[in-house]
């Protein structure tokens, strides 16, 4: 009499989540690392919008670049900070709170010991650390 297989053995079953389980092994760092790429392209996408609104304000305010509120130019979780030199440059940097080791900043004209170096009202770039 011949008998008819139901089901899984056990060794089919370890099989197939010894499978799984090196497919996450593989899968997890790479998805970590996709979320920091995020996370520093929100920051970098902040701060490039921030150059349009920043040079309005300049062009409206008398060629000041004082004065200027960061309030609803950010993405969530992502922290813009601002510094001026009054009619000669501004500069921004941005923190993402999901991020302890990374910021990006941008800067036009002058700020400091930062000289862009570049014409009016373009920015020096976006650098991430």
């Amino acid at each position: 009499m011949q008998q008819t297989r139901r089901g899984f053995t056990l060794i089919e079953l370890l099989i197939v989540v010894v499978i799984i389980g090196i497919l996450a092994a593989i899968a997890i760092p790479k998805f970590a690392d996709t979320k920091r790429k995020a996370y520093i392209s929100a920051m970098k996408t902040d701060l490039k919008n921030l150059v349009p609104a920043l040079e309005g304000h300049y062009s409206t305010n008398g060629a000041n670049y004082g004065n200027f509120s960061l309030t609803g130019k950010n993405s969530p979780q992502v922290t813009l900070t601002y510094t001026h030199n009054n009619t000669q440059g501004w500069g921004a940097n941005a923190t993402h709170s999901a991020m302890t080791d990374a910021t990006c900043q941008i800067w036009v004209g002058v700020i400091g010991s930062v000289e862009a170096n570049l014409s009016e009202g373009v920015p020096g770039g976006v650098n991430c650390k």
